[in-house]
């Protein structure tokens, strides 16, 4: 994780963005957006995202990195490339 952040600042962060499926797909690739980049990974802007299911989405970013973004066992939020 970048510094200065930790699990439950980014999952405090994120809570909106993990809770379902009332947010709008331009908010849902904000949020995936903003948390790829604050965990110091390239992307750009995500441009597609599949939600696989709880707290567990694949996004496709613009420079075409793809990520699984999930919340691991410990409750912290995690961007795997894939």
């Amino acid at each position: 994780m970048g510094k200065g952040l930790n699990g439950w600042t980014l999952a405090t962060a994120l809570s909106a963005f993990l809770s379902g499926p009332t947010l709008a797909a331009d908010e849902l690739s904000k949020d995936l957006t903003s948390t790829i980049a604050l965990l110091g990974l390239p992307c750009g802007k995500v441009v597609s995202s599949q939600r696989m299911k709880d707290n567990d989405y694949i996004a496709t970013c613009s420079d075409k990195n793809r990520y699984r973004v999930f919340v691991n066992p410990e409750g912290r939020v995690v961007a795997q490339k894939q």
